[in-house]
């Protein structure tokens, strides 16, 4: 579908994560997700990210590169995971609510990098558009396209990545190394406040 999702599409994901994360820290039941009434392609498998944000800062972000359920249920799992499950992070309390934004990223299949030879790698990559994806037996990590904004560099972007999968960070020239690309189209709160002023 080229225009998935819409605009009214990604307002109903939000509220999922937004309505997730507060059920949790008012200790209240998950709401259940209506999948029979929503749009066919929240009900359809796909894999998302959702990273929280406080004044700009991170403050959580969790997701999968495999798609394994329904797209509403997967971001309505992730932004719990979010909140109160990444392992670098506190959990979110109600004092924080009112001030996370929540960022939604909805994810492509991910792709074997077309590349000749491992030490082309970097010149391979499409900054502020692929997201990377990279193995090596157990030890795996993933950059969100996003995170070109803090690390422009090619070089740097693998070599920070292959440190955060507790490999060395020249490993990205290693021909074993698994690199997989993939895009996605991501989206935050702003839409929401727009919605509500117009």
């Amino acid at each position: 579908m080229s225009d998935f999702p819409t605009p009214e599409d990604k307002r109903t994901l939000l509220r999922i994560a937004r309505q997730a994360i507060t059920a949790v820290v008012l200790n209240e039941p998950q709401p259940v997700i209506p999948l029979d009434t929503l749009p066919q392609g929240l009900c359809e498998t796909g894999a998302s990210f959702v990273t929280l944000t406080i004044d700009g800062g991170l403050r959580g972000c969790i997701g999968s590169i495999e798609a394994v359920e329904s797209l509403a249920l997967d971001v309505q799992r992730h932004a719990v995971d979010a909140a109160f499950a990444d392992p670098r992070f506190p959990r979110v309390t109600s004092d924080e609510l009112g001030s996370i934004t929540i960022e939604i990223s909805i994810l492509t299949e991910p792709k074997p990098l077309d590349c000749p030879e491992p030490e082309q790698r970097p010149a391979c990559l499409r900054p502020g558009v692929d997201g990377v994806l990279i193995r090596s037996g157990v030890q795996r990590s993933t950059f969100l396209p996003q995170v070109w904004e803090k690390l422009p560099d090619p070089v740097q972007f693998l070599e920070f990545l292959c440190q955060k999968a507790c490999l060395a960070r020249n490993s990205w020239k290693h021909p074993d190394l698994e690199v997989l690309t993939y895009q996605v189209i991501h989206f935050d709160e702003t839409l929401l406040s727009a919605a509500d002023s117009s």
